[in-house]
């Protein structure tokens, strides 16, 4: 048992997992590195009395309660959930299979909503905690080439935000973080699928699209270490933001999305506000 912070990391093995659990460890507190292949986690992390290395994929919700049990009989507490395990399924909507999709929403969607219900008990019990998800600008746009990744992370958008309003009355706290482009392995080969299901009516989009994508890998301007950080720097709030836009581009994103809503709105609005029944007597 420790008096420290405990940070409950999914993912933790590569990419920037990785970084965020060297960070909560440098920062003094006590972690949970999570991921599907146990080695992977203890070479990238290390060894330490503070880390315990737990396997977990996110996609089991077995694994997920089985996990939390572990962290709880090691440190007795979890106090920030980082849901970070991700992957990419690339492709045009047509050449993406029902199969694709589903793979792409059990590990970015329905694998935080696994982990998060095993941790949640945990947390009201301690009538404190925060839960940290990573989403994307996927989470705000939608891109060409992304459909099933954009859903994913739609999906957790609305998801949070809505259990925001839920669990607040229990002292926890929630963010979303939109990452820009990181540095990360998520455009390598370990992370990113292209659609089984290709159809001839895409083919030359699709080629261009699948080497422009692969070729922006170890190319992003964004540093996960620093994103990490930032991070740390986010839990140690009294009240952290609901929402947290990672790097620049993801800033300008924001904003983008943000007067473009704006604009649409206002573009019918006279339309818009015209719908109520009519009073009649």
């Amino acid at each position: 048992m420790s008096n420290k912070k405990v940070w409950f990391i999914t993912g933790a093995g590569r990419g920037m997992g990785i970084d965020i659990g060297k960070a909560a460890l440098a920062a003094g507190y006590s972690v949970v590195a999570t991921g599907r292949d146990i080695k992977q986690v203890e070479e990238a992390l290390g060894k330490s009395e503070n880390l315990l290395v737990v396997a977990l994929d996110v996609t089991k919700q077995s694994d997920a309660n089985a996990a939390v049990e572990k962290a709880v009989s090691r440190f007795g507490r979890i106090d920030v959930l980082v849901n970070n395990a991700g992957n990419f399924y690339a492709g045009y909507f047509e050449d993406l299979s029902q199969a694709d999709i589903e793979r792409q929403m059990n590990t970015n969607f329905y694998g935080p909503l696994n982990v998060t219900r095993a941790v949640l008990p945990v947390l009201r019990k301690q009538k404190s905690g925060h839960i940290i998800t990573i989403s994307s600008t996927a989470g705000l746009v939608g891109i060409e080439f992304g459909s099933a990744y954009a859903a994913s992370k739609f999906a957790v958008e609305g998801w949070m935000l809505s259990l925001q309003s839920e669990v607040a009355q229990f002292g926890i706290n929630t963010t979303i973080v939109n990452p820009g482009f990181f540095r990360t392995d998520l455009l390598s080969k370990k992370s990113m699928t292209f659609g089984s299901n290709p159809q001839a009516a895409y083919k030359e989009k699709r080629e261009q699209m699948e080497t422009g994508w692969s070729g922006m890998a170890g190319t992003q301007g964004g540093d996960p270490k620093k994103l990490a950080n930032a991070l740390i720097e986010i839990a140690r709030q009294t009240i952290p933001p609901k929402r947290f836009m990672a790097g620049a581009d993801a800033v300008a994103t924001s904003k983008q999305v943000a007067a473009e809503l704006l604009a649409q709105t206002a573009a019918f609005e006279e339309l818009s506000s015209s719908l109520a029944l009519d009073n009649k007597k």
